[in-house]
């Protein structure tokens, strides 16, 4: 799928030193353990869904990821979603939600935890809130 100058596509092999680039680039590597490649590459391999967004350019620049967690049957957890900083507001979160929407099929409920500060981005693209959502914390 190519839109507005960006081509998105399933990349299952990403490798963890491109994901941590647009970890970096989007300012959500404050959120992950984006200084430890090997965990990022566990991170990566045991995602069921890679979605990709690069420049459509010679060069396709990865500019942004959704790492997703699914059965491809009942739900499809979006546990990363990273857009490059210069790239935001055109499109491309909406466009890998998309891709991701597209790949797991209409029986899949799409979810995500956003971001604190970020809850209306979410809203704007349609996706409703869900308040009985209840997380115990990693250690590390």
């Amino acid at each position: 799928m190519c839109a507005a100058g960006f081509v998105y596509g399933v990349e299952p092999a990403l490798s963890a030193a491109e994901f941590r680039r647009v970890l970096v680039n989007s300012g959500l590597d404050a959120r992950r353990p984006a200084e430890d490649l090997a965990r990022l590459e566990r991170m990566l391999r045991g995602a069921g869904l890679i979605v990709t967004a690069r420049a459509y350019t010679p060069e396709r620049t990865l500019v942004g990821v959704a790492r997703t967690l699914t059965d491809f049957s009942y739900c499809a957890y979006v546990s990363d979603l990273a857009v490059a900083k210069p790239q935001q507001g055109l499109g491309i979160g909406r466009g890998l939600l998309e891709a991701v929407r597209k790949q797991v099929g209409p029986e899949v409920s799409v979810i995500l935890l956003s971001a604190p500060g970020i809850e209306a981005y979410y809203e704007k693209i349609g996706m409703r809130s869900a308040t009985n959502a209840f997380v115990s914390d990693r250690e590390r």
